[in-house]
């Protein structure tokens, strides 16, 4: 990874370049299932459930711009799922392959051990090969493959779900 890339908490100020990373890819990526692009006002309550302490939000930072983003959000609503989480990488289009998914997935592990996670979960579809190869070069295993789930640019997609247990206790 480029040493001058360093990971820290999202700001309120850092929403318009997380929102600008995760709306290239809902126009051109199935990386993400949504087909419309997400408004400021929805990004901004969306952050507004996420806390450091709980479901945190990370950006990777290069020369003062947020050149990638991460968060650990509820898998489910039901309590009895309270102690597992999914997790979200999406890094800026004009920085893939520089290790920034790699500092941003282990700082969000790292994070989910502290907290007290017992299970993180990543539902990536299954044509996003190096996105589950970062999963499994960090010990997510596939844990289950639904076959033409989703529906986006006239294709039917396949998503993978893969788990992780970082360690956490109730």
């Amino acid at each position: 990874m480029n040493r001058d890339v360093s990971i820290r908490l999202a700001k309120t100020d850092d929403l318009q370049a997380i929102n600008e990373i995760y709306n290239h890819y809902v126009l051109a990526s199935t990386c993400t299932y949504q087909e419309k692009t997400e408004t400021i006002e929805a990004r901004k309550k969306w952050f507004e459930h996420h806390a450091p302490e709980t479901y945190p939000v990370v950006v990777a930072e290069q020369a003062g711009a947020v050149v990638g983003w991460g968060s650990l959000s509820p898998y489910h609503t039901r309590y009895a799922y309270r102690f597992t989480v999914e997790n979200s990488v999406y890094i800026h289009h004009e920085y893939l392959r520089q290790g920034i998914g790699t500092a941003i997935l282990k700082d969000l592990i790292d994070r989910a051990r502290k907290i007290g996670y017992h299970a993180i979960i990543a539902a990536i579809d299954g044509s996003q090969a190096s996105s589950i190869d970062l999963h499994r070069k960090f010990g997510f295993t596939e844990v289950g493959h639904f076959h033409e789930v989703g529906f986006k640019f006239g294709t039917w997609l396949d998503v993978v779900y893969l788990e992780f247990m970082p360690g956490g206790q109730p």
